[in-house]
């Protein structure tokens, strides 16, 4: 009996220290903030380098009962999985919030799947095993909703309304859009035209989205992401759409030009900032960009 006990005990241990080695694991450089890294779970936010934030936002966060005693059956049958960054404001503020709109609606946990995501620059917003690959993580926090292993709509980076309300309409409505939904019509159009499909459908998108699109940063982010996964004329063309949305800031011709500059196309980046001057043609930024491509 003793010795089946500790044989228990034994792979209850083992047991526990692969979940650690698989859960929670925390990035510690020398004069940088830790961050968590891979797949996390509550226990990894309640940590002494997480748990500031995490308790106090999830205590401050007041659910609405009603609408979780709508929701709460219905959202059993979805798998959710969230990416996040430990690092980053938003996910910070939301998250909290997220689980504890979770636990009050019972939600199985075993179907709840969290990911933090790197803040280094050459992993930017990505996991080691890839989790987000192929899922357009561009901003965190991403909740993401899946129906028997389909994905029905996500909660990107904070709520519309709240995450109560945001998930009603989820699982009742399918004309929810989150935010940056630009982003998810210029992926999909990538994901199945290709390069060519975005260019060709540039006029209509500028004329469809231009009054919609708020902030320049939409795309310009969603740009850099493909840039650092190496999808270059992708990121160019995404940069190239930005210029058509926003015509008014001088930057979105920057980012455009500084990555055509980057993949030895210095006469198009050149043309980019010359056109961009005529529009601005005071602005020091995009006289000093000429310089610095001319010199290169």
């Amino acid at each position: 009996m003793k010795t089946t006990t500790l044989a228990i005990i034994a792979a209850l241990a083992f047991l526990f220290q692969m979940r650690a080695q698989t859960f929670n694991k925390e990035v510690i450089i020398d004069g940088q903030a830790p961050y968590l890294l891979g797949k996390i779970d509550k226990h990894g936010l309640e940590s002494n380098n997480y748990q500031s934030w995490f308790s106090t936002n999830f205590e401050d966060y007041n659910v609405n009962d009603t609408i979780i005693s709508s929701i709460a059956p219905e959202l059993k049958h979805y798998d959710i999985t969230v990416f996040m960054g430990t690092w980053c404001g938003d996910s910070k503020q939301n998250v909290p919030k997220l689980y504890k709109v979770l636990e009050a609606c019972n939600f199985p946990m075993d179907q709840l799947t969290v990911v933090a995501v790197s803040r280094a620059p050459n992993l930017y917003k990505q996991s080691p095993q890839h989790e987000e690959a192929g899922l357009n993580i561009h901003r965190v926090p991403t909740i993401i909703f899946f129906k028997d292993g389909k994905e029905v709509n996500r909660i990107v980076e904070y709520p519309i309304h709240s995450f109560e309300e945001d998930i009603e309409q989820i699982i009742t409505n399918t004309n929810y859009k989150p935010n940056y939904h630009i982003v998810t019509i210029v992926n999909d159009i990538l994901e199945e035209k290709g390069v060519k499909g975005l260019l060709g459908k540039q006029k209509k998108l500028v004329k469809q989205y231009k009054e919609i699109v708020q902030h320049r940063f939409e795309l310009n982010t969603y740009g850099s992401i493909l840039y650092n996964k190496n999808r270059t004329e992708e990121a160019i063309a995404v940069y190239r759409l930005n210029t058509k949305l926003f015509p008014e800031e001088p930057r979105t011709f920057m980012s455009l030009a500084n990555t055509l500059g980057a993949t030895n196309r210095k006469v198009d980046a050149i043309q980019v900032l010359e056109q961009a001057l005529k529009l601005h043609p005071e602005n020091s930024d995009l006289i000093e960009n000429i310089e610095v491509i001319k010199s290169n």
